[in-house]
């Protein structure tokens, strides 16, 4: 069964982003940040994703809707990499090539699809 985040686990996780990185605190708009959250279990109850196509659903979801007053591309890369790691993949690359993926999606250079296929791309299971 997939492991999906609710929203106390994503602002927990802001938070902690936030005290380790700085930025300011607060919720810009609470609609968008349901929605970013929605995007993913959407995904799985109208169709057959696969698990990087659902994290990607998170990152591309927290990078345009912009629900958080700053962290956004933050909380978006830990979304979809703690999306992952909790259903046994691990994100192998380096943290350059990352940073590259959600501000490629943040310019809207990179699509949703895109950043599943570099998501696959860069995964491995665990074991």
């Amino acid at each position: 069964m997939t492991a999906f985040h609710d929203r106390q686990f994503i602002e927990t996780m802001h938070a902690e982003q936030l005290r380790l990185h700085g930025g300011a605190t607060g919720l810009r708009d609470e609609g968008m940040l349901e929605s970013a959250l929605a995007r993913p279990l959407q995904k799985a109850a109208y169709g057959e994703p696969d698990l990087f196509e659902l994290a990607a659903a998170y990152l591309f979801g927290l990078v345009k809707n912009h629900p958080f007053i700053d962290g956004n591309k933050r909380i978006a890369l830990a979304a979809a990499d703690t999306f992952l790691v909790f259903n046994g993949q691990s994100v192998e690359t380096t943290s350059e090539d990352l940073v590259q993926l959600v501000l490629l999606t943040a310019d809207g250079t990179i699509s949703e699809e895109g950043v599943a296929d570099f998501l696959r791309d860069v995964s491995q299971p665990f074991g």
